[in-house]
């Protein structure tokens, strides 16, 4: 994850800008709403797979 520490406040705006032409302003709430699903559906398959790993020890 090197790549993320070298992001300036310029290469965010463009990333932002480019965002905005893809989805539009309209869109952008049901975007970030996916996105938190699923950020948050990875979180909990992550902690249920280290409660597996637990058990079976």
């Amino acid at each position: 994850m090197g790549f993320i520490q070298n992001l300036g406040l310029p290469q965010l705006a463009l990333i932002a800008f480019i965002v905005l032409l893809l989805f539009g302003v309209g869109k952008l709430p049901q975007v970030g709403e996916g996105l938190g699903k699923a950020i948050n559906n990875f979180k909990n398959a992550i902690g249920k797979s280290e409660e597996k790993e637990d058990k079976d020890k």
